[in-house]
């Protein structure tokens, strides 16, 4: 558990979600008064003081609002009006890492690619005798993460833009941007609000190391150009278009990682960062590896060696021919493209609850790729929209559930194709999953039970 200082007054804490849970339990392990409240029941914490905000908002020294509550909500208000400050858990993690020595912030943030990212560059550290601390909007709550080691010790975080969106005085030593497409729009309304939210990482240029960005979109390049006079500013371009005239210090030419246009790594040698995506992912942690000092040579191993995240493009099984690959996490269009750029011949499982309002809008520029799919098998809610759009493109089947979609799925595949020839099984929704599921870990976890009892009945069947 992180550390906290003694505060002033009351904090009152709005959403007893994982973090701000791990708030309450940080600031009052820390000696801090703390009163909380959720407006979901299940919530509640018996070890956590408690009290109605929405009935009495009482007199509290500051308001840190959980990153799922936006600041629209009429607890917000609420504070405004009192003039009490909003904060979310990132600045009492700043308050903490104000009093820490030899120990290096590394936060993470894009729409898509965080997850991975976040973990490479756990894992790259990790493998070069760095103490590692990983957690944010992955894993473990930032509050929870513990104290930092004797020797130097790097905190990397996961950092969505409902966390920057809060943040009033965080600033992480080495700031990494990903990419942005759109998503949580919901709750931002706009582009621009997304952006400006996520932008909130750069918000005290002068305070960090370093930024590392990528300038495959124009988000990204116009975050660069402000920060153009910074002294150490990395850009890094994985589209394989115009790369030799591109002024980029980190690139792709579609097979290899490059450092100032000379090759690196070469990215056909790992298996769990297959596609131009993760070579995204790959060039913003080799970034980070730059800036501390690491050796190419200890960072291509790292690389090569990177087992991949659970639902992240997670390889479940292969059975004669037939590869299954479980993408749960893709949640929207742009994190499905990516899987249905890196493969061919698949037989791809989609669907569940739409976060746009047409099946056009799910399945936006997803139609690039739709040569690489064979058959897709539809679930969840979405099912029969995306079959009316999908259906002039390839055959379509709507499944009852996602065991049903793999079984379909699997025979099919294994009906059509024969060794050498391969198939690949995919599971990248495009979709959330609340319809029919908890989160996307619990449907990927289902998907890998049904991959496994489909290879069962096949080998009694033998």
């Amino acid at each position: 558990m992180i550390e906290l200082p003694k505060l002033e007054g009351e904090t009152a804490i709005f959403g007893l979600g994982r973090s701000g849970i791990a708030a309450a339990q940080a600031l009052l392990a820390s000696g801090n008064d703390v009163v909380a409240w959720d407006d979901t029941p299940l919530r509640d914490h018996n070890d956590i003081p408690s009290r109605d905000l929405t009935k009495d908002f009482g007199t509290p020294a500051r308001l840190l609002l959980a990153p799922g509550v936006p600041p629209s909500h009429p607890i917000a208000q609420a504070a405004h009006k009192a003039g009490v400050k909003i904060i979310g858990d990132m600045d009492l993690f700043q308050l903490a890492r104000n009093q820490m020595d030899n120990v290096c912030v590394i936060g993470i943030t894009g729409t898509n690619g965080k997850s991975t990212t976040t973990a490479l560059v756990h894992h790259i550290l990790s493998e070069n005798g760095w103490a590692v601390q990983m957690g944010g909007n992955i894993g473990t709550a930032v509050l929870s993460l513990d104290m930092p080691s004797d020797k130097k010790t790097a905190y990397v975080l996961e950092l969505s833009s409902y966390q920057l969106e809060l943040a009033q005085d965080f600033y992480a030593d080495i700031g990494v941007w990903l990419n942005l497409t759109p998503d949580h729009l919901a709750r931002h309304n706009t582009m621009e609000n997304y952006a400006a939210a996520k932008a909130k990482l750069f918000a005290s240029p002068e305070k960090m190391q370093a930024v590392i960005i990528g300038c495959d979109d124009d988000y990204g390049t116009a975050i660069a150009d402000t920060l153009n006079t910074h002294p150490q500013l990395i850009r890094f371009f994985t589209s394989t278009a115009d790369i030799e005239g591109a002024s980029y210090e980190l690139g792709f030419d579609g097979t290899h990682l490059l450092h100032n246009n000379k090759a690196v790594m070469d990215m056909t040698q790992t298996y769990a960062l297959r596609g131009v995506h993760n070579a995204q992912n790959a060039a913003a942690a080799y970034g980070v590896g730059l800036v501390l000092g690491l050796s190419p040579d200890s960072m291509a191993v790292a690389l090569t060696d990177f087992a991949g995240l659970a639902h992240r493009m997670q390889p479940v099984a292969q059975y004669k021919g037939i590869d299954f690959v479980n993408d749960s996490k893709a949640t929207n269009s742009e994190a499905t493209r990516c899987a249905l750029a890196a493969l061919h011949n698949i037989y791809w499982i989609a669907g569940g609850r739409a976060k746009d309002k047409t099946p056009e809008a799910s399945l936006a520029g997803l139609d690039t790729y739709y040569g690489n799919i064979t058959h897709a098998y539809l679930i969840g809610e979405a099912a029969t929209g995306f079959a009316t759009t999908l259906a002039p493109y390839m055959p379509c089947t709507i499944a009852a559930s996602l065991n049903e979609a793999v079984d379909k799925a699997a025979q099919d595949a294994q009906d059509e194709t024969q060794p050498p020839k391969q198939a690949t099984i995919l599971l990248s929704p495009a979709c959330a999953s609340f319809d029919q599921f908890t989160d996307f870990e619990a449907r990927g976890d289902a998907f890998i039970a049904a991959v496994h009892a489909w290879i069962a009945q096949q080998e009694v069947g033998a």
